[in-house]
C-alpha cells in the first residue's frame, strides 16, 4: 500500500514535470528579448519584404516548399507577442508600441504582395491561394496551440529554436498577407476578406496565448491597475476573441456538413446507378454548402451514358434518397439518346491487335531461339551412335557430327531473315570408312535419312573423307 509520503512525493514530481516555471529564464530577459523583434525598421524591413515575395512566389506556383521557407525567414512573430506580453504585465507603453509596429507590418506587406501580383499576375487560383480564403475553429486552435508553444519555448533559459521555427510554420502568419494582396490586385475581395480574417484570426489568438502563458508565469506586472479597469480589460478581451471566433465556427459547421454531404452523394451513386450497359460519367453538386434549404435546395445532377433508364427507374431510385441522408435533395439525371450504347468495340480491337503482335513477337523469339540453340555447336557422338552407323554401314570407322547456322542473302533469303538472325541450321556429318572400304550410295542415303530422324534436322550434309 502507498503510504501518504510516497503520494506527495508522486504528485510533488508531476506538479514539478507540468511546471512552466522549470527551466524558465528570468522575466526580465524573457520581456527584453520579445520587446526587441517588435520594431520594424533596418534589416528587419528588408527581411519582412524578401519573405512576402517569396512567400508571393510560392503561391504564384502553388510550391507548398517555397511558402514554407518565407514562414521561417517573415518576422512577424514579434509584434504579436509584444501586444500578449503587453497585456499579461500591464505594459501600456509596450501595447501601444505592438500595436503600431503591427500595423505597420500589415500594411507593408500587403502593398508588396499587392505590388508583386499587379506586376506578375498568375492565370488563376492555386490551390494554396484558395486554403487561405476560408479560416474555420480549426486555424483558431492551430494558432492558439502553436502560439501557445512558441511562447513557453521563449521563455526558456534554453530557447528550441526549432520549436519557434515549427510554430512560424503551424501558424502561417506570412501567406494570409500575400493573398489579401493577390485579392487586391485583381480585384477579388472575397479573397481579401477571408486572407485577412485568417491572419487576424492567427494574430490574435498568438497574442491571447502569450497573455495565457505569461499570466501561468505569474510575471510581475509592470503597473499596478485597479479592480475595474482590470475587469473591463477582460471583458473586452474577451468580446474580441468572441467576435473572431463566431465566422470561423459557422465556416467549419458549414466546410463539415458540405463533406458530409458529398460522402451521402457518393454512396448514394455507387450503391444505386449499379447498371450493365450505363454509367455516370458525370457528376455535379450544388448549393452543397447551403444551410438555407428552402431558398437554395441542394441539387446533384448526374450524366449517365450508355442504355437509357426508365424513368420509373428513376423514380424508384429517388424514392430511396433519404437512406443515404439525402432529404430534400433534388436529383437531376440526365442521358444520352435512348439509342446510345457504351461501345468497347474500337478499345476491343486496339487491344486485340496488340495482343497479336505480341504473340508474334513472342513466336519470332522462339524460331530464333530454337535455330540459336540448333547452331549452338558440336553434337555429342557416343559409343552408341557410332554403333548405330556401323549398323547402317558397316565400314564406318570415325564419325563426327556439328551443326552449323545458314545465313542467306536477301535475294536469296525470305523477307525479313536477312536481318542478322539466321534463316537456318545444316548438320554436317564427315565419316571416315576403315582401310579401304567403301561407302555406297545407298549407305550413304540411309545415313542422310536416320540422321534427319535422330536430330529433327531437314538440312544435312554427309562428307566422306
Amino acid at each position: 500500500m502507498p503510504t501518504r509520503e510516497s503520494s506527495r512525493a508522486f504528485w510533488a514530481d508531476i506538479r514539478r514535470r507540468f511546471s512552466l516555471r522549470e527551466g524558465s529564464a528570468p522575466q526580465q530577459e524573457v520581456v527584453d528579448g520579445i520587446t526587441g523583434g517588435i520594431y520594424f525598421r533596418g534589416a528587419n524591413m528588408w527581411i519582412l519584404m524578401f519573405a512576402t515575395l517569396v512567400a508571393s512566389l510560392g503561391l504564384s506556383v502553388d510550391s507548398t516548399a517555397v511558402i514554407i521557407g518565407a514562414m521561417l525567414i517573415s518576422p512577424l512573430m514579434g509584434p504579436i507577442m509584444g501586444f500578449g506580453l503587453s497585456l499579461g504585465i500591464n505594459d501600456f507603453e509596450l501595447m501601444n508600441r505592438s500595436l503600431r509596429n503591427f500595423g505597420f507590418m500589415t500594411a507593408t506587406a500587403i502593398v508588396t504582395a499587392t505590388l508583386f501580383f499587379l506586376v506578375i499576375p498568375i492565370s488563376g487560383a492555386q490551390s494554396e491561394l484558395l486554403a487561405r480564403t476560408q479560416p474555420t475553429i480549426f486555424d483558431v486552435m492551430i494558432a492558439f496551440f502553436g502560439g501557445a508553444a512558441g511562447v513557453v519555448a521563449y521563455t526558456r533559459k534554453d530557447r528550441t529554436v526549432t520549436v519557434i521555427s515549427g510554430v512560424a510554420i503551424a501558424t502561417a502568419l506570412m501567406p494570409p498577407l500575400c493573398t489579401a494582396g493577390y485579392g487586391i490586385a485583381t480585384g477579388q475581395w472575397r479573397f481579401f476578406g477571408g486572407a485577412l480574417y485568417l491572419f487576424l484570426i492567427n494574430a490574435i489568438f498568438i497574442a491571447l496565448s502569450t497573455y495565457v502563458i505569461v499570466r501561468a508565469l505569474k510575471y510581475s506586472p509592470k503597473v499596478e491597475v485597479e479592480r475595474r479597469t482590470e475587469r473591463r480589460l477582460r471583458r473586452a478581451m474577451w468580446v474580441v476573441i468572441v467576435i473572431t471566433i463566431l465566422p470561423s465556427v459557422f465556416i467549419a459547421f458549414r466546410l463539415i456538413d458540405r463533406s458530409m454531404f458529398e460522402s451521402n452523394v457518393s454512396r448514394f451513386v455507387e450503391a444505386e446507378f449499379r447498371f450493365d450497359g450505363t454509367a455516370v460519367i458525370e457528376r455535379e453538386i450544388d448549393n452543397a454548402g447551403s444551410f438555407d434549404r428552402a431558398k437554395s435546395p441542394r441539387t446533384v445532377t448526374l450524366m449517365l451514358m450508355g442504355e437509357a433508364l426508365d424513368e420509373a427507374v428513376i423514380e424508384s431510385i429517388r424514392s430511396r434518397m433519404p437512406m443515404y441522408d439525402l432529404e430534400g435533395t433534388t436529383l437531376v439525371v440526365n442521358q444520352a439518346s435512348g439509342t446510345t450504347r457504351l461501345d468497347f468495340s474500337p478499345l476491343q480491337q486496339g487491344y486485340s491487335q496488340l495482343l497479336d503482335e505480341k504473340n508474334r513477337q513472342i513466336a519470332e523469339l522462339q524460331r530464333e531461339l530454337v535455330i540459336a540453340s540448333r547452331s549452338a555447336g558440336g553434337v555429342g557422338v557416343d559409343a552408341q551412335t557410332i554403333g548405330e552407323f556401323r549398323a547402317i554401314a558397316p565400314a564406318v570407322d570415325e564419325v563426327s557430327i556439328s551443326r552449323h547456322p545458314v545465313w542467306r542473302s536477301e535475294r536469296a533469303g525470305e523477307a525479313g531473315e536477312a536481318n542478322g538472325r539466321p534463316a537456318d541450321t545444316l548438320l554436317v556429318c564427315i565419316v571416315k570408312p576403315s582401310g579401304a572400304g567403301a561407302l555406297s550410295a545407298d549407305e550413304l542415303g540411309r545415313m542422310e535419312s536416320w540422321l534427319r530422324v535422330k536430330h529433327k534436322i531437314e538440312n544435312v550434309k554427309i562428307y566422306v573423307e
